[in-house]
């Protein structure tokens, strides 16, 4: 069922993206960037698409071809793009006409995280049993069209240890984690009171040290294992620098290895100006906030 034990928020961003199509065909197909996948990789993909078939009251076989304008397994969250548009093309396809509510609670049957792109902005996704547990997006009155991410690409290859896998491991044996479960819950609360006030530097501070316990819990781990690598660490240390300099912002990861800035779009040139020195002009991705899910039909 996919339920976390932790309610979280996120930031929909414009730069990386999925774009699904789903038609009829005579045996389930899944293509990946042009390629036709594997039988596991189908598997899990027909698994999902059984969900809105068993709505539908349908058993048509499906040819779903995904392209992924994300790196695939490198912590870059391809997976809740994925998801995400996978899941509105299947409404779109089987004219279920579902609410983003209804639709984003399917979604999370798929990938966790992917059930917060359904929405633009700031969504949060909510603890609960299956009935309960979706996204919803979070009022801030249009603030998250002045801020701006930039991604330090580092390392895009496949993660060694899955999200899931890794997910996995760490509840079931890092020391770390239920602390991490009780500060998740303080500082969901502490960054929805910043979003409602425009706080930018208390948005960061948190967002920033949010990832930091969270990357705690695996080092705690049997056997331990870390999504960083050298290069993590100095990125790091250059977001820190740039504070010292007197421009706000703040890094943070999910499960890999790249490095995410949160700056304020009036800051964007400067951090990027100064992440130049270190970095070539591919490392350096810009990404504003992005909308949600867009579905339409080809006549």
């Amino acid at each position: 069922m996919i339920l976390p034990t932790t309610s979280s928020l996120s930031l929909t961003l414009d730069a990386f993206y999925t774009e699904t199509s789903v038609t009829a065909a005579e045996t389930e197909q899944f293509f990946l960037n042009g390629q036709l996948q594997d039988a596991s990789a189908t598997n899990k993909v027909q698994k999902f698409a059984d969900l809105f078939r068993e709505l539908a009251g349908s058993t048509q076989p499906l040819k779903i071809e995904s392209t992924n304008f994300v790196p695939t397994a490198a912590g870059l969250a391809s997976s809740a793009s994925g998801l995400a548009a996978l899941a509105g093309a299947l409404n779109m396809y089987f004219d279920l006409a579902l609410t983003t509510s209804e639709l984003s609670r399917l979604t999370r049957r798929g990938s966790g995280s992917a059930c917060r792109s359904i929405y633009g902005g700031f969504a949060e996704w909510t603890m609960g049993d299956d009935q309960t547990s979706y996204a919803r997006p979070v009022a801030d009155d249009g603030w998250h069209n002045d801020l701006a991410m930039i991604f330090i690409l580092l390392d895009a290859t496949e993660k060694k240890v899955s999200s899931r896998v890794g997910m996995k491991r760490t509840v079931e044996t890092s020391a770390f984690y239920p602390a991490w479960i009780t500060s998740s819950a303080t500082d969901l609360v502490a960054m929805k009171a910043a979003i409602a006030k425009k706080d930018f530097q208390r948005l960061g501070e948190i967002t920033e040290a949010s990832t930091l316990k969270m990357h705690g819990t695996t080092l705690a781990a049997v056997p331990p294992f870390t999504y960083w690598n050298g290069e993590t660490v100095t990125a790091m240390a250059h977001v820190q620098q740039l504070r010292e300099q007197g421009f706000p912002c703040y890094f943070t990861m999910d499960a890999g290895p790249n490095v995410k800035v949160l700056v304020e779009k009036k800051n964007q040139a400067a951090v990027l100006d100064y992440l130049r020195n270190f970095y070539t002009q591919e490392q350096l991705v810009t990404a504003t906030a992005g909308p949600g899910i867009e579905m339409w039909k080809e006549e």
